[in-house]
């Protein structure tokens, strides 16, 4: 149940930060973001099942969407298609 409110706590902070004005529109908080939210999502995989996790993962791909955008553009240009 802690892991859960770690996650909570994480979706809290990613909302107060997309608030606010940023020069480098979020990337470093975006950066930070990640940092912080893959340990808490393995620590709610381990705890609590893959499929709080899935549900964990695919809150986390919302808040995060963009730096996901840019990762399948950029993997899809890797593997040049």
């Amino acid at each position: 149940m802690q892991t859960l409110g770690a996650a909570a706590l994480w979706y809290l902070v990613a909302t107060v930060i997309a608030m606010m004005p940023s020069r480098d529109h979020h990337w470093r908080a975006a950066k930070a973001l990640i940092l912080t939210g893959l340990p808490i999502l393995a620590a709610v995989f381990w705890q609590n099942g893959p499929w709080v996790g899935l549900l964990v993962l695919a809150g986390g791909m919302s808040v995060l969407r963009w730096p996901l955008v840019f990762l399948v553009r950029w993997l899809r240009g890797q593997s040049g298609g």
